[in-house]
């Protein structure tokens, strides 16, 4: 289903690229230069569709640089609470290391386990 949806999306915005591409072929003058008009300095010699798929993909990199700065607070936060629960796990660790094991005849550790102390229930009880 996955994959039928994102072809239903991706193949009209493959056809627009496509045609795009072919509309605008004619070279156009990419001028590096700001200071002269007449005979720049750097100046390339580019198809149109190559000039604007530039600018569209130099926008991608852009923004997704912007977005993971933008986003580095959360990842410090991230870090933090990653750091903190290893702390707070190693330190159970050495907590329950530091505790005796109680067995079944301590007596009231079993007790507030649970099940404990419950009476089974006969074959006739347990069918509903």
């Amino acid at each position: 289903m996955i994959r039928f949806l994102k072809a239903l999306i991706l193949l009209p915005i493959a056809i627009v690229v496509v045609l795009l591409a072919v509309a605008n072929r004619d070279p156009v003058t990419l001028s590096l230069d700001p200071f002269s008009g007449d005979v720049p300095e750097i100046a390339f010699q580019l198809p149109l569709f190559a000039v604007i798929f530039a600018a569209v993909m130099l926008g991608v990199v852009i923004g997704g640089v912007a977005a993971w700065l933008a986003q580095g607070k959360h990842r410090r936060a991230r870090r933090q609470f990653r750091r903190e629960a290893n702390h707070l796990r190693h330190e159970t660790e050495r907590l329950r290391a530091q505790v005796p094991a109680k067995g079944p005849a301590d007596g009231p550790a079993t007790a507030s386990r649970g099940s404990g102390n419950l009476p089974a229930l006969s074959s006739s009880q347990s069918s509903f």
